[in-house]
């Protein structure tokens, strides 16, 4: 971040923190803009460094993140730009949390855990299928996906792939929604009936395969 602050002209960069409203996104938005047109790569780079912090150290504030690439970069750039940046914070979260995570996870969160191991070992052979199916709907919460996931031994590749794939959907709505980002009240808005409903019926898809060959056997 120091380095992309040296290549960047003076100016005034007081606007520059992490959004935690939709006022505070629209004025960083707005601000912006300007810059991306004429420092695309610097304002690339930046976003996501800021977005991959955020999430390894599970910032709060990520959704206001992939807002920001729907307002900047439009809808098909700014979804793999989230998609991109969430896997590889989530993927640092996850190495972090096999290192010195597990006191954490224990002391905020036993009974989610507790929860979460149990249903990781009755569905071991279809796993994939249950972890897109926890990413693509609101069951248990992404940030605890993220560091619970190497306590409940739940293999990296089938993590990245259940992560790059799953958070799609909703990285398509929340970019999506960034492009009226004026429109926006509230971010109970973000997220209606219509779309929750959608994200709920690809999360069954996703995991009716590991329902029926439960059922088979």
């Amino acid at each position: 971040m120091a380095g992309l602050y040296l290549t960047m002209p003076v100016s005034d960069y007081t606007f520059l923190k992490l959004p935690r409203s939709l006022q505070d996104l629209q004025i960083l938005r707005d601000n912006l803009e300007s810059y991306t047109s004429d420092y695309t790569i610097q304002v690339l780079v930046g976003y996501c460094l800021v977005y991959v912090f955020m999430q390894t150290f599970m910032i709060p504030g990520t959704v206001f993140m992939s807002l920001l690439a729907g307002a900047l970069f439009g809808v098909f750039k700014g979804v793999a730009l989230v998609v991109f940046t969430a896997t590889a914070g989530a993927s640092s979260c996850f190495f972090l949390s096999k290192l010195i995570g597990r006191p954490l996870v224990f002391s905020l969160w036993p009974d989610k855990l507790t929860f979460f191991q149990a249903q990781v070992a009755k569905r071991r052979e279809g796993l994939l299928n249950y972890m897109l199916f926890l990413r693509v709907t609101p069951t248990l919460p992404n940030t605890f996906i993220n560091v619970a996931s190497p306590i409940v031994d739940v293999p990296y590749h089938i993590f990245f792939l259940a992560t790059f794939i799953g958070i799609i959907p909703a990285a398509f709505v929340t970019v999506r929604a960034g492009i009226a980002l004026g429109e926006l009240q509230s971010m109970g808005d973000l997220y209606d009936f219509q779309s929750l409903a959608t994200l709920f019926l690809i999360g069954i898809v996703s995991v009716t395969p590991t329902l029926l060959g439960n059922k088979s056997k």
